[in-house]
């Protein structure tokens, strides 16, 4: 079934021609689960869908998460019903919204007394991003939220004994656009996916590091990190193993491991630089621990010095984080430059290619008139100007972002950091949310969804 939004000229063929004969059994919902023209005391819904068969329904804190569809003539600006949406999810305790003039689709999700985009596309082009859309609110993936335990589905397990570990570089030489942010989270992620996840910390500024609340103490004398840390591991070929320098960060659960840095990095740059294996190193100690990690994220500082050409000489695929602002994307040309530099070293050291996975649109502001009017031609902008694939997923800056990362814990009359994902903080909120669809979208780019 295929839908073509020049096909509906008015709200009926909306309703019945993209969510009745295209969505809804795209979705997975079953006409026993899903209701049109619902009333709810002064309410009326064009549909109601849930995850599970309830007749009849009741909407309360207990009911199976369920999704208000709603339907608009084609001229009509989504905007003007955004607060008519809000009370909907709000008054009945609905988790999700979809918004569609048959020209545009848009999920909401209710958080508390307010409601956040979460996704967005043109009605042309829903065919391309339907995978998107199932994961938000697809039958099969809201049902996995009432099983226990022992219902959920379980990871799929290589059956031919070996692991094919995945290096990412998250990369761009313009600091302030979510690279930090990006690397732990999808780190997160990722091991909820069931994946073993190893980040190494290439930053001399060490924001991962405390980022994922290795730092636990707050003066020099207690310093703990000072000795073993990435630095350490680069300096040496045959000590510093990465199984002896990473450490188990309690940051998420399931934990990841990380390889910190530390501000010495700065100091010892040149010194480095003048060693022949300097720039091979890393790629000789992550082969030796390829059976423990399935996934490796790399931050790297924002510039073009060693420790970048050394995280991309790695990695084998490589995310762009950017606030598509007009410094970051006149960044991108050195960071093509960079990239193909890189690229002609793992020629001659017959290593195979860097291949980008994408520009991740991230800190990207939450306002209603700059996602509808503006950040559609940034993205566009990518693709045509700089040749760049862009990510399908967006990360937009919001307040649980920054509260996850604030936490502390009192230690007598000083605090020290506490951070925890996004995800752990705050699992249901719209950045999470974010973060579990870039996960899936990276597994499925790299090969191991």
């Amino acid at each position: 079934m295929t839908f073509n939004p020049e096909l509906c000229r008015n709200e009926s063929e909306v309703e019945s021609k993209l969510i009745v004969q295209y969505l809804l059994p795209e979705l997975g919902y079953t006409p026993d689960t899903w209701h049109q023209e619902v009333a709810v005391g002064s309410i009326r819904l064009d549909f109601l869908a849930f995850a599970a068969q309830v007749i009849p329904f009741v909407l309360d804190a207990n009911s199976p998460l369920s999704i208000v569809m709603e339907a608009k003539h084609p001229k009509q600006n989504l905007n003007n019903h955004l607060i008519k949406l809000r009370h909907y999810l709000t008054k009945l305790n609905v988790k999700y919204g979809l918004l569609t003039n048959g020209k545009e689709i848009r999920i909401y999700t209710r958080e508390n007394d307010d409601i956040n985009l979460v996704f967005r596309c043109a009605g042309s082009e829903i065919e391309n991003k339907i995978n998107q859309i199932k994961y938000l609110i697809g039958r099969d993936n809201v049902k996995t939220y009432f099983l226990t335990e022992e219902e959920q589905p379980k990871e799929k397990v290589e059956t031919n004994g070996e692991r094919t570990m995945k290096v990412i570089a998250v990369y761009h030489n313009k600091g302030g656009v979510g690279k930090t942010t990006t690397v732990v989270n999808l780190a997160a992620a990722l091991s909820k996916r069931g994946k073993k996840v190893l980040v190494i910390d290439l930053d001399s500024q060490a924001n991962t590091t405390f980022a994922t609340g290795l730092v636990k103490f707050d003066d020099e004398e207690n310093d703990d990190i000072k000795d073993l840390n990435i630095l350490q591991v680069l300096q040496s070929e045959e000590f510093y193993p990465i199984s002896e320098v990473a450490r188990k960060s309690d940051f998420c659960s399931p934990v990841i491991h990380v390889i910190p840095a530390h501000i010495d990095l700065m100091k010892y740059e040149n010194d480095l630089n003048s060693l022949d294996y300097s720039r091979l190193i890393l790629i000789e100690k992550l082969a030796e621990v390829k059976d423990k990690f399935d996934v490796v994220l790399i931050d790297t500082p924002p510039s073009l010095n060693l420790y970048a050409r050394i995280a991309l000489i790695a990695a084998d695929y490589l995310i762009i984080p950017s606030d598509l602002k007009p410094f970051a994307n006149q960044g991108l040309t050195n960071v093509k430059e960079f990239i193909k530099a890189v690229n002609g070293f793992k020629k001659q050291i017959k290593q195979p290619q860097l291949e980008i996975l994408g520009v991740l649109a991230s800190k990207i502001s939450t306002n209603n008139k700059f996602v509808q009017y503006t950040l559609g031609s940034r993205i566009e902008k990518i693709s045509k100007k700089y040749n760049l694939p862009m990510f399908d997923t967006v990360i937009y800056d919001r307040d649980d972002l920054a509260k996850c990362a604030e936490k502390v814990i009192p230690m007598g009359e000083s605090e020290i950091a506490d951070p925890v994902s996004v995800i752990d903080f705050k699992p249901n909120c719209s950045s999470a949310q974010e973060f579990e669809l870039l996960a899936k979208e990276v597994l499925q780019k790299i090969g191991m969804a």
